[in-house]
C-alpha cells in the first residue's frame, strides 16, 4: 500500500477590514443594546468592508498572499486553491476562481465549497486529501465571506451577529508527526430551512417581487439553531477525542467557530476543557462565516507551539457541522 502524506498546515493569513459596526452603531439602527447583545452572542463589534468594488475574492487574495508571503514562496507554486463561502462574488464563476486570478496563481486550478460556517472544516479536508493523494504539493484553503452583503440590518435578529473577514492556510506534505490526523463531518437536511437565504437561487430566481419581500437576505429561527449547533459541536468534539483517546489535558488548544459564546461555553465544558485553552476572537469580529476558524489560527499563530494538539470544530446551516484533530506544525 503506498504512503498516505499527512497534509500540514504551514503557513496562515488573513484579511479584515478596517470599518468597525460596534453594537453601539447597531443602537442607533434597531432596536437592541450593546448589554443584551453580548449578554446572548459574546460580541462587541464586527467589521465591514464597506467599499462596493470588493467582495468576497478581495478579502480571500489579500489573506492568500500574507499566507504566501509568511511562507517565501510564489503563487505560481500552488497547485490547488479551495475557497469556502457563502457569499461568492457570483453565482458562477466560483469565487475561488477570481482569487486565483488575483494572487496569479497560473498553475492553480481552483473550486468552492458551500456549507455554511463548516465550509472550511470541509475545505480544509477536502484540500487535505489532495496532499495526502500525492496529487498535490501545495494547496490554499480559504475561507471568506462577506456576510455584509446578505443583512438585513432592519432585522435585529441577524445584524448583530455577523461580520466580513476571511483566513487562509497553505497545506503541505508533513516531514514529520504533524498535520491532520483525522476529522469527522456530519450533515443533517435541514427540511425546515432554519438557516437559509430564501432568494436568488434556481428556486427562487431574483425578480422584483423577491427583492421587494427581502428575500435575498440570511433568515434564522435563532432558537432552533442554536439548540442544533450547541448540541452539535459540543457532540463532534467528544466524538473525536473518543475516537483517539484524548481527554483534556491531551488538548492545547479548542478552536471552535465563532457563532455564539455560550456555543463556544458549552462545547469547552463537555471536553472539560479550560477556557484559557479555547481560542476566541468573536467579540472582535462578531460571526464572519467560513472566516472564523482561520482568523482564530492567524490571531494565535504567535501562541503556538509546534506539535501542538488542535481541535476545530463547527456547526453551520445546512445543517451542517464536524471536527478535525490536528497536531500544528509550524515551527
Amino acid at each position: 500500500m503506498a504512503e498516505i502524506n499527512r497534509a500540514v498546515i504551514t503557513s496562515v493569513g488573513h484579511y479584515l477590514p478596517e470599518h468597525r459596526l460596534t453594537n453601539e452603531d447597531l443602537e442607533q439602527m434597531v432596536e437592541t443594546n450593546d448589554e443584551w447583545i453580548r449578554k446572548r452572542t459574546g460580541i462587541k463589534e464586527r467589521r465591514i468592508l464597506k467599499d462596493d468594488d470588493k467582495a468576497t475574492s478581495f478579502m480571500g487574495a489579500e489573506a492568500a498572499r500574507e499566507a504566501l508571503n509568511e511562507r517565501g514562496i510564489s503563487a505560481d507554486e500552488i497547485d490547488t486553491i479551495v475557497v469556502a463561502t457563502v457569499t461568492p462574488d457570483y453565482l458562477f464563476p466560483a469565487t475561488a476562481c477570481m482569487v486565483q486570478e488575483k494572487i496569479g496563481a497560473s498553475n492553480a486550478y481552483a473550486f468552492d465549497v458551500s456549507a455554511a460556517c463548516s465550509g472550511f472544516l470541509y475545505a480544509l479536508t477536502t484540500g487535505a486529501g489532495f496532499i495526502e493523494s500525492g496529487r498535490a504539493e501545495k494547496v490554499l484553503v480559504i475561507g471568506s465571506d462577506k456576510m455584509s452583503s446578505i443583512v438585513d440590518y432592519t432585522d435585529r435578529s441577524t445584524c448583530i451577529l455577523f461580520g466580513d473577514g476571511a483566513g487562509a492556510v497553505l497545506l503541505e506534505a508533513s516531514e514529520d508527526e504533524t498535520g491532520i490526523i483525522d476529522y469527522i463531518h456530519h450533515t443533517e437536511g435541514d427540511t425546515d430551512l432554519a438557516l437559509y437565504q430564501p432568494a436568488g437561487g434556481s428556486l427562487n430566481p431574483a425578480s422584483e417581487q423577491t427583492v421587494a419581500d427581502g428575500l435575498h437576505y440570511a433568515k434564522q429561527d435563532g432558537r432552533k439553531v442554536f439548540k442544533k449547533a450547541t448540541v452539535g459541536m459540543a457532540d463532534v468534539c467528544e466524538e473525536i477525542m473518543e475516537e483517539h483517546q484524548l481527554t483534556a489535558d491531551d488538548i492545547d488548544w479548542l478552536v471552535p467557530h465563532q457563532a455564539n459564546k455560550r456555543i463556544i461555553d458549552v462545547t469547552a465544558n463537555r471536553i472539560n476543557l479550560d477556557e484559557d485553552k479555547v481560542m476566541i476572537n468573536i467579540d472582535r469580529y462578531g460571526n464572519t462565516t467560513a472566516g472564523t476558524i482561520p482568523l482564530c489560527l492567524y490571531d494565535w499563530k504567535e501562541e503556538l507551539s509546534h506539535g501542538d494538539k488542535l481541535i476545530l470544530a463547527a456547526f453551520g446551516g445546512g445543517y451542517t457541522w464536524g471536527s478535525i484533530y490536528l497536531k500544528w506544525g509550524i515551527k
